[in-house]
């Protein structure tokens, strides 16, 4: 009887074990060496969850969410990982090294190990000089890239099916978008290869007063920032190029900043568009040549350059021909490189 009552208890011990529920959030904490902000950020569209950060870079937290693929944001940097509620990670991290140090213990673990793994697998493939190949060699690099990963990611028998599927599904969008960018890059290039007669614009109005036309610099280097004011991305390389021109006031180079604020992106109003401009140059005390595309995006430099997305740098050369038709950004150290051998 005893043993009856025993192995009955046992049971019931069990039974119990069983029906206790699986927690309805995941726990996230760790340590970041040299810690750029006192928060992190984990979001992705319609979730956004702030995270305090302590002096000594320790945090902890409890999120509630839906299974997937979540990004972190410390105040510089971002990375990728998978939450589901029941999870227990924690994160060591050193921003010095950001993408290179990232590991993650604890329940759900090797989701995001994988995720930080698959990160650094896609800096090294997709972080080539793809503008440089012809179409041909594009194509193969973008297959090579392709078959790598999905190696790769087939391989990790231990991670979420959910993951596995959404990390192949996105693999086909990079591949598809990249060979985009670069092919268009590629075209453009062939069209305007370095030393072809660069496309003018002529009586661009100048904020100064007058008008201002490619063949007035003529002489000098014309390193030409098209942008607008509603574009973040823009307004982000104002401080570099604004330390660009400072470095390089007494060489043989001019700066110019081409808007193309339209109607579209000022309800219909050309007249507000410019009244945009001017407001935001005098704001940010924008130095150089500033001049107004008069059509916008339809302005016949802007859709010879064949631009359509911003910021577009470019770069002519004294004579009018064109050095670089996609020249780096202001933030971009190889462009500092590019000018000094020119200059």
């Amino acid at each position: 009887m005893k043993k009856i009552l025993l192995i009955l208890s046992v049971l019931a011990l069990i039974a119990c074990q069983e029906e206790t529920p699986k927690k309805d959030y995941v726990t996230f904490s760790g340590t970041i060496n040299n810690p750029n902000s006192d928060s992190l950020i984990v979001e992705k569209r319609g979730f956004k969850k702030v995270i305090a950060v302590n002096e000594d870079g320790t945090f902890s937290d409890t999120l509630t969410v839906e299974p997937d693929v979540y990004y972190f944001f410390d105040g510089v940097e971002s990375s990728s990982l998978f939450l589901k509620n029941g999870y227990d990670l924690t994160l060591t991290m050193d921003t010095k090294e950001f993408d290179e140090s990232i590991k993650y213990t604890g329940e759900g673990a090797e989701n995001s190990n994988f995720l930080a793994e698959k990160s650094l697998k896609e800096e090294k493939l997709f972080g080539g000089d793809f503008d440089n190949l012809d179409a041909a060699g594009l194509d193969k690099a973008m297959q090579d890239a392709r078959a790598e990963l999905t190696i790769f990611i087939e391989s990790k028998k231990d991670v979420d099916t959910l993951l596995v599927r959404k990390s192949k599904e996105n693999l086909e969008g990079t591949i598809k978008s990249l060979q985009g960018y670069y092919g268009s890059m590629i075209a453009l290039r062939e069209a305007l290869p370095k030393g072809a007669p660069s496309p003018t614009f002529q009586e661009y109005e100048n904020y100064k007063g007058g008008t201002t036309s490619l063949s007035d610099l003529k002489g000098k280097y014309v390193y030409i920032d098209v942008w607008a004011t509603w574009c973040a991305p823009c307004k982000a390389e104002i401080p570099y190029l604004k330390t660009l021109e400072t470095e390089l006031h007494d060489k043989n180079i001019v700066f110019v900043s081409m808007s193309i604020d339209d109607d579209r992106s000022h309800k219909g109003s050309w007249d507000q568009a410019k009244a945009n401009w001017k407001a935001m140059v005098a704001d940010k005390e924008l130095g150089g040549v500033q001049i107004f595309a008069p059509k916008g995006w339809q302005s016949e430099f802007i859709k010879e350059y064949r631009i359509a997305g911003i910021p577009r740098f470019i770069l002519i050369d004294p004579e009018g021909n064109v050095v670089d038709p996609s020249a780096p950004r202001p933030s971009d150290p190889e462009l500092k490189t590019m000018l000094a051998s020119l200059l």
